[in-house]
């Protein structure tokens, strides 16, 4: 028997009116990115609740004839009025199927909002006088709602591993198209990815060097000044044909829980990548887990060591020193650095050489014998070029030592392995330890300072 149009059910009853079409109206926590059928239409999911079933839910399965046609939640936490979709069961789970022949739906904004007008709705759809009633009331629960999760079912950043799923809690930082066909989002939780080994050869830097982020191009200072300066900033890549169809969901500042998001490295660096199967998990700003989170981050900012790289702990190597002078100064990111508000300053930072150009100990100085080096530097939360130039090659590297001595003293730096055959050893991975580094940053044209700022190593020395 078909039910009244004018009846909701409310969830948990639902779930006993198997095989029959049901009216629900309920609250969308989850929801899962649209996707092309194996046949000619398109499908999404979602998760809702209501007060009858506010912890397990149900998952609502959508198919429509083209993907502007299906559900688009603007943010987890808004309402959906649901008519005529079938319950049905497949090994012990209970769900609801939206027909595209005869089911309607109409999306509302959440708690926040009094507005009964939907922001989206399907041909089918009617609306009524007495549908306000119970979006009102939806509304009012809504305001304590809170929905349970154990601690153990999410990742931290710095828990991740290469080719691992993971259920990521984090916050939506930035969006950024990086080329035609894919656009990227910038997310952050407070911890730091762990470091990666290196596998490209050392001499593969003449011509094709170590990116220093995975977008074509930097971000421009005014996005990384928006960055937090003290946790890794992670790029999350996806396709640009769900752009339309995914941003709107993905509000910066909003925090989000990614459910089987991929990790990925590429070149060392970390990335994750969002597929039609990842899902968008409602987590609102006072949730317990975002409590707890901000706070990890804000006493860690509090701490004397607070800045240093998660993975150095308890300290950092003992292959450099630094000057009488720096010892003292208080560690900062190579985001403090790149974000600094003046062109030129000093620093002290401890980060890892990942890279050298040039490669061969041969070439570290000129013919006239001047030290001229770039490394590539990274910590947690960037990447630079830094160079060493002159007398501050000569501390670096202790004097003028032989050839066999230099290069006993670059692979310590890119923690390269021992090995008697050099081209051997300069083609191993590279997992480089954590150093102690002073930096200064300078400027080559004086009418465009901040375009034109470099980096500089001083005052630092490799011992033996």
């Amino acid at each position: 028997m078909e039910r009244d149009d004018y009846v909701f059910m409310k969830i948990r009853d639902a779930t006993t009116a198997i095989n029959q079409k049901v009216n629900l109206i309920g609250v969308v926590v989850e929801f899962g990115f649209p996707k092309k059928t194996s046949g000619t239409d398109c499908f999404c999911k979602l998760k809702i609740v209501d007060e009858s079933h506010p912890k397990a839910g149900i998952w609502v399965n959508v198919f429509a004839p083209t993907m502007e046609m299906l559900p688009h939640v603007g943010l987890a936490g808004d309402i959906i009025q649901l008519s005529r979709v079938m319950m049905k069961t497949f090994k012990q789970e209970i769900y609801a199927v939206f027909n595209k022949k005869f089911s309607s739906f109409a999306l509302y904004k959440g708690k926040d909002d009094e507005d009964f007008v939907p922001y989206q709705y399907s041909s089918r759809f009617c609306q009524r006088e007495q549908d306000k009633e119970f979006i009102a009331g939806l509304r009012r629960w809504l305001v304590d709602f809170k929905f349970e999760e154990g601690s153990d079912n999410f990742s931290f950043l710095r828990e991740i591993k290469e080719g691992a799923r993971v259920n990521l809690a984090c916050k939506i930082l930035h969006t950024s198209e990086i080329n035609k066909d894919e656009l990227m989002l910038y997310v952050w939780d407070g911890t730091d990815t762990p470091p990666a080994s290196i596998h490209k050869k050392l001499e593969e830097e003449r011509d094709n060097q170590l990116a220093l982020q995975l977008e074509p191009f930097p971000l421009s200072r005014s996005i990384l000044c928006m960055f937090p300066t003290v946790g890794t900033v992670f790029r999350v890549v996806l396709d640009k044909a769900m752009e339309k169809y995914v941003l709107h969901s993905l509000k910066i500042g909003e925090w989000v829980k990614l459910l089987d998001l991929r990790c990925e490295v590429n070149a060392g660096l970390w990335f994750g990548v969002l597929k039609s199967d990842t899902k968008l998990q409602y987590i609102p700003k006072e949730d317990d887990l975002i409590l707890s989170l901000e706070s990890k981050y804000n006493e860690r900012l509090s701490l004397q060591w607070g800045r240093l790289p998660y993975w150095c702990f308890p300290w950092h190597s003992r292959l450099t020193d630094v000057d009488a002078d720096a010892d003292h100064a208080p560690f900062l990111t190579l985001m403090d650095v790149l974000t600094y508000s003046e062109v030129t300053a000093k620093f002290k930072c401890v980060a890892r050489v990942v890279a050298s150009f040039p490669w061969r100990a041969e070439d570290f100085r000129s013919p006239s014998g001047i030290y001229r080096i770039r490394f590539t530097l990274e910590d947690p939360t960037a990447r630079i070029h830094a160079y060493v130039y002159g007398e501050d090659g000569e501390r670096l590297f202790d004097g003028y030592p032989s050839v066999d001595d230099l290069r006993k003293k670059r692979d310590k730096l890119l923690g390269l392995a021992g090995s008697n055959n050099q081209q051997e050893s300069e083609n191993a991975p590279r997992n480089p330890p954590w150093v102690q580094i002073c930096l200064k940053s300078y400027y080559l044209d004086k009418q465009k300072p901040w375009e034109t700022r470099n980096y500089r190593i001083f005052g630092t020395q490799i011992v033996s």
